[in-house]
């Protein structure tokens, strides 16, 4: 039967990708996902060197290594199935940036629709999908 410590287990896997991105940890993120996929703007990507690369290639990073953003997940629901040692969790996602010459703004807000699974007692990501609803200025944080 999950437990209060497994909706903080995959809470806490929901929170670290969103702080994970805002620092340019990209290789943390890969980590992250290392067993899974993360899908998004009909793109599937697998395991850790995919996620890592894709990060790299399309989010800019300033001075500071980050690309001074920052991710609001909310409204968070998590459905466990226990015999199957699995997980799903739905959530909303906004997206900030700020710049010396960009005032605080949003930039994208969406959903997440996230699947985890239980290995050896621990939590991990098996797939993310990203679904973007609506988009400001992207042009100071994306290269695409």
């Amino acid at each position: 039967m999950s437990t209060a410590a497994d909706t903080t287990a995959v809470t806490n896997l929901i929170a670290k990708y969103a702080e994970l991105v805002d620092a340019g940890d990209f290789g943390g993120v890969g980590a992250l996902f290392a067993h899974a996929a993360f899908i998004g703007s009909g793109t599937t990507i697998r395991g850790r060197a995919g996620v890592e690369e894709m990060l790299r290639s399309t989010v800019i990073r300033y001075e500071d290594g980050t690309p001074r953003t920052h991710h609001v997940t909310t409204n968070i629901a998590i459905e466990f199935d226990d015999e199957a040692n699995s997980a799903t969790a739905r959530s909303y996602v906004t997206v900030f940036q700020a710049l010396p010459d960009l005032p605080l703004q949003p930039v994208a807000a969406g959903r997440y629709h996230d699947r985890f699974e239980r290995i050896e007692g621990q939590w991990r990501f098996v797939e993310r999908r990203v679904r973007i609803h609506l988009v400001g200025d992207l042009s100071h944080h994306l290269r695409t």
